[in-house]
């Protein structure tokens, strides 16, 4: 193709409708119509990245290839395409605003008042292009945070009305998703709340070339010839996006639906391949009809709100489905976990995950459902601090290392086996400054996780600034625990195991963010295999 095209999804009357998994969906059917699609996400946010922010604020922070903290969307992205995304596929408010007066101390705009327009429009129009003028996108879809009206999205909707403007016709189109409720009451579907979205969108200067309605019935035909009419839209493109069972039936309703040849027709492109869902239905499939059922507990100190743990949720769907197994994930909160109550809480468990976090609350519960799970011979995954409270853990009760503790928590401790890595010590700033993005580790062959991966050498992503400590390797590995994983480059510990277990791995990084449907994490297959093993010989 001699020039990029560019989809802009914008929300309206509520938030959480899914534009994350409307731009997904409708990705994943360009790319199985052979182009070649990006997506990337605006967040009004003034933060510069969601690396600083409690997931009660923003869910969980996804980590990319190159180590950019990014919002859980793109999580979604890559779970849908099966392409890495990167820094460029996330803006911030806080990063358009930061570079902005980067430029004005630099001087550039020397003379000149700097003003939200054009200067913070500019901005934004150039990281939206960043990617198409990459060469390597036919299509780059722009999911736009919030929702039309809030004070905070005007400047992405105006950059977006410049630019549809700049790029010309057929060239750039704008998707607005909308909600039609169902009123009890009443006993109907309302379009109103619709209606008012798109005028509110079109006060701000940009019209909706194409309606994805959310709801949770059909719309009949008679409404969607009222929204097209008053929302001045084509019949065609009012799309529906009802109710479903998982998010990865929306991209086969949005092909039942035409929302991908709408776009095409709208983008002067050609609809003439048929999109090739094989492998996604496969994968469906084995989703839908397991021929097992697994309970694994998660435990962690956010459980009540699971978008925390999204990447992890969806990563046992993934391998789930790869085992033909449905996966049954309990939510076990670390903070109430202690001796009255941990039989009740593990024992009738398949597999045990102790997932990830920051911070002192809910430490004791992680290591007292390790030592269980662990003298139960529960199979068990630790990742990143449920690694290093497995260190701990085995620690205190194997080694004897009496009150043994990561820094993070007791920088006091006489055994610190987790201590602040090196590099961190004179870092004093919090934002983007972790071990991030994807390092390598050597694995050692003979072991449980060179078992898994079936290579010596992999690249997994990271986020911690805490790390087993070296000085305990010895003691610990002589009493029985083994470091099958070393970073070839630091000669830190990435993963531990216990052979004396019949599946038991701990891992610092971050397995979860690199798990596809077409490509399930073999960690994440190993782990719910171990499970369905462990069930079947009880």
């Amino acid at each position: 193709m001699d020039n990029t095209k560019y989809i802009f999804v914008t929300g309206g009357v509520t938030s959480s409708l899914g534009k994350g998994i409307i731009a997904a969906s409708l990705a994943k059917l360009l790319q199985a119509r052979n182009y070649r699609v990006t997506i990337q996400k605006l967040d009004p946010y003034i933060n510069i990245d969601p690396g600083t922010l409690n997931p009660y604020e923003h869910g969980e922070c996804y980590v990319t290839e190159d180590g950019a903290e990014t919002d859980l969307d793109l999580g979604h992205y890559e779970r849908f395409l099966n392409v890495y995304t990167s820094q460029a596929n996330n803006v911030t408010t806080g990063r358009i605003y930061q570079s902005v007066i980067e430029k004005e101390r630099r001087g550039e705009f020397l003379g000149k008042t700097v003003q939200v327009i054009p200067h913070i429009t500019n901005e934004i129009k150039d990281r939206i292009q960043l990617l198409g003028k990459s060469g390597q996108y036919d299509i780059v879809i722009t999911e736009i945070g919030g929702t039309v009206g809030d004070i905070e999205s005007l400047p992405y909707i105006e950059a977006v009305r410049q630019l549809q403007w700049e790029l010309g016709d057929n060239n750039a189109i704008v998707i607005h998703l909308t909600l039609v409720p169902y009123l009890a009451a009443a006993g109907e579907l309302k379009t109103k709340p619709t209606q008012h979205s798109v005028k509110a969108l079109m006060e701000s200067g940009l019209k909706a070339d194409v309606l994805v309605c959310r709801t949770d019935r059909e719309l009949p035909d008679d409404l969607r010839q009222k929204l097209a009419l008053f929302c001045n839209v084509k019949k065609e493109a009012v799309i529906q996006s009802i109710d479903v069972a998982t998010i990865y039936d929306v991209p086969n309703l949005m092909l039942l639906e035409g929302l991908d040849t709408v776009v095409l027709k709208k983008l002067a492109l050609s609809d003439a391949v048929a999109p090739d869902l094989t492998k996604w239905n496969n994968f469906l499939q084995r989703h839908k009809n397991p021929k097992h059922r697994v309970r694994i507990g998660l435990v962690g100190k956010y459980v009540e709100l699971p978008d925390a743990y999204k990447s992890i949720l969806e990563a046992f769907i993934h391998a789930g489905a790869e085992n033909e197994v449905k996966v049954e994930v309990l939510m076990i909160h670390s903070e109430y976990l202690d001796e009255t109550n941990l039989q009740d809480k593990l024992s009738g468990l398949d597999g045990v995950l102790v997932a990830p976090g920051f911070g002192e609350r809910g430490i004791e519960g992680k290591i007292k459902a390790i030592q269980y799970v662990r003298e139960h011979k529960i199979p068990f995954l630790g990742i990143c601090l449920g690694m290093q409270m497995a260190v701990i853990e085995f620690a205190r009760h194997v080694v004897g290392f009496e009150n043994a503790n990561t820094a993070e928590v007791n920088p006091n401790s006489l055994y610190k086996v987790i201590d602040l890595m090196q590099e961190q010590k004179h870092v004093t700033q919090k934002g983007g400054t972790m071990r991030l993005g994807a390092w390598d580790c050597e694995l050692q062959a003979g072991s449980k996780i060179y078992e898994v991966y079936q290579q010596p050498l992999i690249s997994e992503r990271h986020r911690h600034r805490y790390e087993f400590n070296s000085e305990y390797r010895k003691p610990l590995e002589e009493s029985g625990l083994r470091c099958s994983g070393i970073n070839p480059k630091t000669g830190l510990v990435e993963v531990i195991e216990l052979p004396s277990h019949p599946w038991f791995v701990g891992v610092q990084y971050h397995p979860e963010y690199k798990s596809t449907v077409a490509k399930p994490h073999p960690l994440f297959v190993a782990f719910v295999k171990a499970a369905l093993e462990y069930k079947l010989k009880k």
